[in-house]
């Protein structure tokens, strides 16, 4: 009696070449098709539309690359942008490795930024630098992670819906740091509504003696952690399964609801973390209705690097150059300031319509 091997390879016939394992297209390749493909389709969109308002995309993209990659003044301020992004991204990798939507970014960023820029400027009366920046960023995460708080609850013991409630309270959030802005941490000595201003010698230091803050440091490490983390400890195994099936988790008995309290924790003091970096680093101060919406625009790219903490460097790198020279190209070529949004609209669009091909993809494999 033969027996038979359980592989689906077995099954198949020695004299069909054309289904022989290697014949297969690589699972890498596959993946590398739906990261960049969006992309490039984007981008072909998005030139199209500047050939429709009478822009040579090909110039366009000439200036992007030229001030955001190619000069010095413009490679230091799309790697000292890449900092808050690259935490943001961790924060966002976080949750969504755990099957959780935290979309609440936003507010928990602007929170951590407003505390950060109200907090550094008393302190370095009496405290060194380096304890001021500690104490103002540990509190970003904070106010970030407590900003959090509801929709972790209503999320780990009614199992409300998280879009909702992270969105809602982020528009809360966004809203509250504007007014604690104006009637709060308001600066007496200025006609414009901000905070007081933390001077440049007491902020994050500076790279190689560069203008590159180390706040790229800081997000550098926070994203190779978070990776390491999620890929590499059992903690990050415990997040993936109760992200793949909440169900098996239960049945397998983690504690799905101290995991979920942690993601929500974790994932909104990260946020929190990347608006201190921003005012220590970068902004110096905060200014009311400020609101660079930062963690819905990392979204995409989050979803185009597969969650990867790696892959994700390599898109915040590219969006920090699109960010950084798509102003520049704005102004020579006289394009609206918010083109860059509409490049980001499209890629979560195309983004969106290839996973549905990669959805169907897989549901016709499947039942092949």
């Amino acid at each position: 009696m033969t027996s038979q091997s359980s592989t689906p390879e077995s099954r198949l016939s020695a004299d069909t070449p054309a289904l022989r394992p290697q014949a297969r297209v690589p699972l890498w390749l596959i993946n590398l098709a739906f990261s960049l493909g969006p992309l490039l389709v984007a981008l072909v969109i998005t030139g199209s539309l500047l050939l429709f308002m009478g822009v040579n995309p090909l110039t366009y993209y000439g200036y992007v690359l030229h001030k955001g990659l190619l000069t010095p003044s413009g490679i230091q301020a799309t790697l000292t942008r890449m900092g808050p992004l690259l935490l943001i991204a961790a924060s966002l990798i976080v949750a969504f490795r755990a099957g959780m939507w935290n979309l609440g970014g936003d507010g928990q960023f602007l929170l951590g930024a407003v505390l950060a820029a109200a907090c550094a400027p008393v302190l370095i009366r009496w405290l060194p630098v380096w304890p001021t920046l500690l104490i103002c960023m540990a509190s970003g995460a904070l106010i970030g992670a407590i900003w959090a708080i509801l929709p972790a609850i209503l999320k780990a013991y009614h199992q409300i819906n998280e879009i909702i409630t992270t969105m809602m309270m982020s528009f809360l959030g966004i809203s509250f740091a504007s007014v604690l802005v104006k009637l709060v941490f308001l600066d007496p000595l200025t006609t414009v509504p901000q905070t007081r201003t933390l001077d440049i010698a007491s902020r994050l230091p500076t790279l190689f003696g560069s203008q590159i803050s180390s706040g790229l440091l800081i997000g550098i490490v926070v994203i190779v952690a978070v990776h390491l983390l999620m890929t590499r400890t059992a903690f990050g195994l415990q997040l993936r399964v109760v992200g793949a099936n909440p169900r098996a988790a239960v049945h397998a008995g983690l504690p799905v609801t101290r995991l979920t309290l942690a993601v929500f924790m974790l994932s909104a003091a990260l946020a929190g973390l990347a608006g201190a970096v921003e005012v220590l680093g970068i902004q110096g101060n905060v200014r009311a209705d400020w609101n660079p919406a930062y963690s819905l625009t990392i979204v995409p790219l989050v979803f185009l690097a597969r969650f990867n903490g790696y892959l994700s460097l390599m898109f915040v790198f590219a969006f920090s150059i699109l960010l950084i020279g798509g102003e520049s190209a704005a102004r020579m070529l006289d394009v609206p300031n918010f083109f860059t949004l509409v490049t980001v609209a499209i890629l979560l669009i195309v983004l969106a319509l290839a996973e549905l091909i990669a959805r169907h993809r897989r549901v016709t494999k499947r039942n092949s």
